[in-house]
Formats: C-alpha cells, sequence, structure tokens
C-alpha cells in the first residue's frame, strides 16, 4: 500500500465516521426535526455516484468509504421520513 492509499484510507475513514454522532443521536432520541431532507436526498445521491466512480475505478477507498457512508445516511434518511 502506497502513501496516496494511506491519505484515501484517512480521508475516507474521518469523512464517513463524521456521520457517526448523527446516526446515533438520530436513533436515540428520534428526532430528525432539525434534520433537512434535501441535504441527505442530495448526499446520499452523491455518495451512490461515488460509490459507482469508485467501483469503475477499482478504488478501494472510495469503495469503502461509500458503502460504509450509505449504511450510516440512508437510515437517518429513513428515520426523518417516518419521524416528520
Amino acid at each position: 500500500m502506497n502513501w496516496i492509499n494511506i491519505i484515501g484510507f484517512g480521508a475516507a475513514f474521518m469523512t464517513t465516521v463524521g456521520f457517526l454522532p448523527q446516526f446515533i443521536k438520530t436513533f436515540k432520541t428520534k428526532q430528525t426535526k432539525d434534520i433537512s431532507l434535501w441535504m441527505y436526498i442530495i448526499l446520499i445521491t452523491g455518495i451512490i455516484l461515488w460509490l459507482i466512480y469508485g467501483i469503475y475505478k477499482n478504488d478501494w477507498p472510495i469503495i469503502i468509504a461509500n458503502i460504509i457512508t450509505l449504511t450510516l445516511v440512508v437510515p437517518i434518511l429513513i428515520l426523518k421520513i417516518i419521524y416528520k
């Protein structure tokens, strides 16, 4: 693994883990009033596009980060829709 891949995995880790506090808070409190529906729709669309790009380029930091991020943000969007 070269240094640029290490940077890629580090960036992927940090940007993905950034959603963890919101994920935990949303599941604990079931409060979604202050979460923007459109922001999460746009975000998930972007993550899916990044995932497709990563798969096309066979870029594992991008693939792994976006799969994990999707598993964190999709449930938040679902809760936002359920708990309007």
